[in-house]
């Protein structure tokens, strides 16, 4: 029988007792079944207020990097292609799937001729043209290396765009089917420049009103949104609400009716309570632990030597991810309604493949430290998010650590400002999710690629770059479903990102609202959503 350490324990216990009310939920409610959509009728007029984990980053869909940010473009910013609920790529404001030739290292499609920006300008190829431009080459775009394979983008019809590539890119309809897909009014463009965040203009249900930084961001119903007519709501605020047992305590007193990221502990406090419903999908991202191993000039330099254990020993890394037991992290913590992470490939999905979770081993892992000639305890410091389910993953990781012989000493940072010392490299390790696509590809490439534009760490590794290139350029499944296998184990060889655990997009809503839809990829759709006819 597997023994716990006596911190773990008590950690287990103070997790237990927060939780109360029902465990056995009735039908609907159940967390194990997947629940996309309440499509109730709905009265039009009404604004709805969503709760979020975290204060979103940047309203700019070049510069962001945070999932929280967009969960509010999905209201006020559609993109080229979307995911539907079963993880299918649609058209949103293309009105076509790509055609692709030459190839692959042609990519063309149309857009929409109905659809004006909030500002009143139209959207036509040269608008697409402009954000698309700006994602490639404004300085600090996260979306750069998302869509690098991108040569040129031209506009060989009013409503036609063509990219042309420098190689054959599979994944790139994923990606603008995400941030990178994200289209900006040009004219706003033109006139804020970098200061586009604060006069942000889009397509979308809903347009920005205000923001009041750490605390919530307002939006209203957009008169010249093409569907219109299919918007109920008078305008949605987004609140800032990092506390998970705070949000559902709003969502109980009715100051907020949807709660974003709901956290297992108060998922279960709420199961089978009258006047809160659940909607809920498997999440396509993951959570993990970062080390920095070469990012000392910040997220834009070119990797380095991060002149520490864990920088230049992988022996050092590698027994810090033998010291965690990510299926008893999984317990404590979340109560076992999460799944232990392995790689960065969603499972289940059409290119993954069975990838062992590596087991717990502190015998190894003290071994690993000798042979690494480092002296013990080793530090390291851990940031962590101020939220009380980041800190108990903190001191789960904290006490499994120091059995193997790792200090480690948490730094708990407000999201903001966490995020600003990340970019800057100002970090030892850190935990910290990424939402997730259906290619693995957008889990992969832009993260852990040597040139990618959220590659936290700075990891360098040749064959992964490799083996990323390769994915990209074939669109046989068995091929890349193997390749991406590969890149899986390559990754993990280096241990510089421990993926920890796969969370459940969980949302705690109001029984009084309905319409409410999640995307696969766990986006939370206000679109048509609505108070109940009848109710208050």
């Amino acid at each position: 029988m597997r023994r716990i350490p006596a911190t773990l324990a008590v950690l287990a216990l103070a997790t237990v007792t927060t939780a109360c009310g029902t465990l056995s939920p009735p039908g609907e409610q159940s967390v194990a079944k997947a629940r996309l959509v309440d499509d109730r009728p709905v009265r039009d007029g009404g604004t709805l207020t969503i709760g979020l984990k975290s204060d979103p980053d940047m309203l700019d869909p070049s510069l962001t990097s945070t999932l929280v940010a967009r969960t509010v473009f999905a209201s006020m910013c559609e993109q080229l292609y979307d995911v539907d609920q079963h993880n299918k790529f649609v058209p949103q404001l293309a009105d076509s799937l790509p055609v692709l030739t030459d190839g692959g290292k042609t990519f063309t499609f149309t857009v929409r001729r109905d659809a004006r920006f909030s500002d009143g300008t139209p959207l036509d190829a040269a608008a697409v043209k402009t954000s698309l431009d700006r994602h490639l080459h404004l300085e600090g775009s996260g979306r750069a290396s998302e869509i690098d394979s991108v040569r040129k983008v031209t506009t060989p019809g009013t409503y036609t765009v063509r990219l042309y590539l420098k190689h054959p890119d599979t994944p790139l309809l994923g990606r603008l089917a995400n941030t990178a897909g994200l289209i900006m009014s040009p004219t706003a463009i033109k006139k804020y420049g970098k200061k586009f965040a604060t006069h942000p203009s889009c397509v979308g249900p809903f347009t920005y009103e205000k923001r009041v930084i750490g605390d919530r961001i307002e939006l209203k119903k957009d008169p010249l949104y093409y569907d219109a007519d299919k918007v109920h709501l008078d305008g949605v605020t987004y609140k800032t609400i990092t506390d998970g047992n705070i949000r559902m305590a709003n969502i109980r007193s009715g100051d907020v009716q949807v709660g974003d990221q709901m956290g297992p502990v108060e998922v279960r406090s709420s199961l089978g309570e009258k006047g809160v419903q659940l909607l809920n999908t498997p999440s396509l991202g993951y959570m993990a632990m970062t080390l920095n191993v070469g990012n000392t000039h910040g997220i834009s330099g070119k990797p380095g030597t991060v002149n520490s254990p864990f920088g230049r020993d992988v022996r050092v890394r590698e027994a810090l991810d033998l010291s965690l037991d990510r299926d008893l992290i999984n317990k404590l913590v979340f109560q076992g309604m999460y799944a232990p992470a392995c790689g960065p490939v969603p499972p289940g999905t059409p290119l993954s493949t069975p990838t062992p979770c590596p087991k717990r081993d502190v015998p190894k892992a003290k071994r690993l430290l000798k042979a690494a000639g480092v002296k013990t305890p080793v530090p390291l410091e851990l940031m962590i998010n101020t939220t009380p389910e980041d800190n108990r993953l903190g001191q789960v990781i904290q006490a499994m650590a120091k059995d193997a012989g790792f200090d480690i000493r948490l730094r708990p940072t407000e999201f903001a400002t966490g995020l600003s010392r990340t970019l800057a490299g100002d970090f030892q390790s850190r935990t910290g999710g990424w939402g997730g696509q259906p290619d693995p590809a957008g889990n992969i490439d832009s993260l852990v690629g040597t040139a990618g534009s959220n590659n936290q760490g700075k990891l360098s590794d040749p064959v992964i770059d490799r083996l990323i290139v390769e994915g990209r350029s074939t669109a046989d499944t068995a091929k890349r479903r193997e390749i991406y296998r590969k890149l899986t184990l390559a990754i993990n060889k280096q241990h510089s990102v421990l993926y920890l655990y796969r969370n459940i997009n969980y949302v705690s809503a109001s029984t009084d609202v309905s319409g409410i839809k999640l995307s696969g990829d766990g986006l939370i759709k206000a679109k048509e959503a609505g108070y109940v006819k009848g109710s208050r």
